[in-house]
C-alpha cells in the first residue's frame, strides 16, 4: 500500500474524514482549536461544514489528507499557531517567540488503522508546514507511555509517534486529555 499525503483542498474528501453522517449534526470538523471559542459555539450543523469548505477554497488548506489511491483515508490539521487557539491557550506554553505551526489532530478512518497512515500524516503535515515557510512545527500529543488510549480521544496523537517522526520534547503542559498528560513536542524545520 502506497499512501500519498496532499494538502486538504478538496472539500468532499475532507468531508469524508471529518463530516457527520447527518448533515445537521454538530461535529467538530476540526474547528474547535482553529477558531475562537465564540465562533466555534456559534457555528452549528451545516454552518460548520460550510466554514471548512471555505477554508478549502480560499487556502491555505486547513490541513493534509492521506490517500490510498484515490480514497481519502486520513486527516491531519496543521496551521500557523497564531491562527489557532493555541496562540492563547493557558495550558500549553509557548517555548519562544518563533512563528511555529501547530499540528493538533491526526485521524485515520476506521478500516484503515494500524497500517502506518498516522506516520504518513505526520510526515505530510511537516512537509506541508515546511513548504509554507514554517520555521518549526509543534504538536501536543498524549504522553500515554504504554497505556491504551480511547480512540475517540487519540486525535491529539501519541508522543511515541511524534518522537519517531523526529519531534523532541520541548515542554510539559498542564493539559490533560482522556486521563493522559499532553506534552509539547517540536520539530525544527530550519
Amino acid at each position: 500500500m502506497t499512501i500519498d499525503v496532499r494538502p486538504a483542498s478538496v472539500f468532499e474528501d475532507v468531508r469524508t474524514l471529518l463530516g457527520p453522517k447527518s448533515p445537521t449534526s454538530n461535529v467538530c470538523w476540526c474547528l474547535s482549536y482553529r477558531v475562537p471559542s465564540k465562533v466555534n459555539n456559534e457555528l452549528r450543523g451545516p454552518a460548520r461544514g460550510a466554514y471548512v469548505a471555505e477554508l478549502c477554497r480560499t487556502g491555505p488548506p486547513p490541513g493534509v489528507l492521506a490517500y490510498d489511491g484515490d480514497e481519502p483515508v486520513g486527516w491531519a490539521a496543521v496551521a500557523p499557531r497564531a491562527d489557532t487557539s493555541f496562540a492563547r491557550n493557558r495550558k500549553i506554553p509557548h517555548v519562544d517567540d518563533l512563528p511555529v505551526w501547530s499540528l493538533w489532530c491526526v485521524r485515520v478512518r476506521p478500516g484503515h488503522r494500524k497500517k502506518g497512515i498516522s506516520h504518513s500524516l505526520i510526515a505530510g503535515a511537516v512537509d506541508f508546514a515546511r513548504s509554507q515557510g514554517a520555521p518549526a512545527i509543534e504538536a501536543y500529543p498524549l504522553d500515554n507511555g504504554d497505556a491504551r488510549v480511547d480512540l475517540t480521544m487519540a486525535y491529539a496523537g501519541l508522543r511515541g509517534n511524534f518522537e519517531r517522526a523526529g519531534f523532541v520534547h520541548a515542554a510539559d503542559t498542564t493539559s490533560v486529555l482522556a486521563g493522559h498528560p499532553r506534552v509539547l513536542m517540536r520539530l525544527d524545520l530550519r
